[in-house]
């Protein structure tokens, strides 16, 4: 349930709020808007349902939370978050840009990528140190040695780090290093996972599942603002579907449609969502024009030679056009890409 307090409610009132609903044995998320503050309760209800609570001071009325997603719902918070990491702001009338190599290989290869996609307008830099592959045999990663290089690279360019985390156990060491801790797609319903990543205040951008309903992905995104880490994004990167000409399907629909029930920005991956390199710029455009907050982006200074997903990385000079025609589009819509 959600109440609703009074606009002249004291910081008194607000607390005798939060003390009462933690005596019910639920959980309070107080949320300050502009415009009113609000207690979200979560929690098993049935036993405030007649606790009086509409009869405390400084409260004004008493509402039934009616999406499944409770702290996520824009019944608890109408205006749209805005989710800021470093030198990352993604929501509101900004459209955030992070861009990088699939994993990270090299010093000479991070910094030549972070060098040239800050130049070209990005302000966040992707990179994986820690890669959960479909084959044991695959490239894994360079681990600890990946986030110092990460690390290296942002103190060079100032660009936010937006790098995997894979495990619980990590959560820690790569939340030392990352200004973003990216839930990959295998691990969108991986629950102890989304806990100890929502114990962080460190901002988090959650993939969507390839079989993923978008109602599971807003209950993964639940589990990390319940355990108190507010500052979450969410990820459409395309669904497994009967089709074979892409290497999943985007559906772009997808971000309306979240915008409509969810405050939480959304940004779309145009290169998992096709898998090919020659699709990523019109993706990226049509994302932009569906309404997306932000996008995630593979860029590799040889996408041939990339250790992972070359075939649908974009080298420097494809980059760039994507870049001229996605402000093109972000302006035409009143939004600006910094």
């Amino acid at each position: 349930m959600i109440i609703v307090m009074q606009s002249k409610a004291s910081q008194n009132d607000l607390a005798h709020v939060v003390s009462r609903v933690e005596s019910m044995g639920l959980r309070p998320h107080v949320i300050v808007g502009t415009e009113r503050t609000v207690v979200a309760v979560v929690g098993d209800e049935r036993e405030a349902t007649s606790s009086g609570m509409e009869t405390l001071p400084g409260v004004a009325s008493v509402l039934p939370i009616l999406a499944p997603y409770k702290v996520a719902s824009r019944e608890v918070q109408s205006e749209p978050t805005v989710v800021r990491a470093g030198s990352l702001v993604i929501g509101g009338k900004n459209i955030g840009v992070i861009a990088g190599p699939c994993s990270v290989e090299s010093r000479e290869q991070i910094l030549e990528t972070a060098r040239a996609v800050k130049q070209l307008g990005a302000t966040g830099l992707r990179g994986g140190a820690y890669k959960p592959r479909t084959s044991p045999y695959s490239f894994q990663g360079m681990k600890e040695k990946g986030l110092e290089l990460l690390a290296e690279a942002r103190a060079e360019t100032g660009l936010a780090i937006v790098t995997e985390v894979v495990a619980p156990e990590d959560v820690t060491l790569v939340a030392r290093y990352a200004d973003v801790l990216q839930i990959g797609a295998r691990n969108m319903q991986n629950y102890r996972l989304l806990e100890a990543v929502g114990k962080t205040q460190v901002a988090v951008l959650l993939k969507r599942g390839p079989a993923a309903t978008v109602e599971e992905l807003l209950l993964a995104a639940e589990y990390i603002l319940d355990a108190g880490n507010r500052q979450v994004i969410l990820c459409e990167r395309g669904i497994r579907t009967f089709e074979t000409h892409t290497r999943f399907t985007l559906p772009l629909a997808t971000v309306p449609w979240l915008h409509a029930r969810t405050h939480l920005p959304v940004v779309v991956d145009p290169s998992h969502g096709t898998g090919h390199a020659n699709l990523v710029e019109s993706m990226a455009a049509a994302s932009i024009a569906a309404g997306a907050d932000g996008l995630i982006v593979e860029v590799h200074p040889d996408p041939k030679c990339a250790a992972s997903d070359g075939g649908q990385t974009l080298d420097f000079v494809a980059f760039e056009k994507l870049m001229l025609v996605c402000r093109r589009v972000a302006g035409a819509l009143d939004r600006s890409i910094t």
